[in-house]
C-alpha cells in the first residue's frame, strides 16, 4: 500500500526537497507526496513543489477567525487527498488539538538540535551562543508541547570553533537530508 504524505514547511523547503527527491529515488518507498501545505504565500518551499510536480496548498492564518477554524481547514483538504502521514519539514506554528487528534502517532517533526536541548525556534543560533562542542538533528513525534514529543532518531553533529551560523547550518541540514528520508522510510515501511 502507498502512503500518501503531507509535507508542511514555513520555509525555505529544503527539508521538502529532500524527502521529495527520496520518495522519487525510491529511498522512501511504498509513499508519495501527495500535498506540500505551507503557512505563507512566498516561501521557497513553493517553488521546489513545482519542480517535483507536487499539489501546494497556502493557509494563513490571518484568513481565519482562530486557530481551530485554521486546522479544520487544513483538516477538510487532508481528507479530500486522503492523507496517511503528516511530516512537518520547517513549520513554524505549534500543531493544535484539531490535527493532533486526528493524527495522533501520524505526524512526526524534525528539528536541529539534540532535543531536549533548544527546544524551540533558532536552535542553531542558541547552540551557538551557548559555546556547545557538539548539537545535531532530532526527530520526534508530534504532541502538544512544542518539540516534546517522544524522539525516534537522533544525530550528532560537531560544532567546530570558527563556525558560523551559516557554516554549522549547513553541517546540520546536510544531517537532516539524509536523517529525515532514511527515518520516514523506516516508519512507513514497518
Amino acid at each position: 500500500m502507498v502512503s500518501k504524505i503531507a509535507v508542511f514547511a514555513s520555509g525555505s523547503g529544503s527539508n521538502f526537497e529532500a524527502i521529495a527527491q527520496a520518495v522519487q529515488d525510491g529511498r522512501i518507498q511504498n509513499a508519495e507526496i501527495s500535498l506540500l501545505v505551507t503557512d505563507k504565500d512566498q516561501v521557497y518551499a513553493l517553488e521546489r513543489a513545482k519542480k517535483f510536480d507536487i499539489e501546494t496548498k497556502t493557509f494563513l492564518l490571518k484568513n481565519f477567525e482562530d486557530k481551530i477554524a485554521y486546522e479544520k481547514a487544513i483538516l477538510e483538504v487532508l481528507s479530500e487527498k486522503e492523507i496517511d502521514f503528516i511530516v512537518l519539514a520547517g513549520y513554524m506554528k505549534l500543531i493544535g488539538e484539531s490535527l493532533l487528534s486526528e493524527y495522533e502517532g501520524r505526524m512526526i517533526n524534525i528539528h536541529p538540535s539534540i532535543l531536549p536541548a533548544f527546544k524551540g525556534k533558532d536552535a542553531i543560533a542558541m547552540a551557538l551562543e551557548y559555546g556547545v562542542r557538539y548539537t545535531g538533528v532530532s526527530i520526534h513525534w508530534v504532541d502538544s508541547g512544542m518539540d516534546t514529543g517522544k524522539i525516534i532518531e537522533q544525530d550528532v553533529v560537531r560544532v567546530d570553533k570558527d563556525d558560523t551560523y551559516q557554516t554549522l547550518a549547513e553541517k546540520i541540514h546536510k544531517v537532516e537530508h539524509v536523517l529525515y528520508p532514511k527515518v520516514i522510510n523506516e516508519i512507513l515501511n514497518k
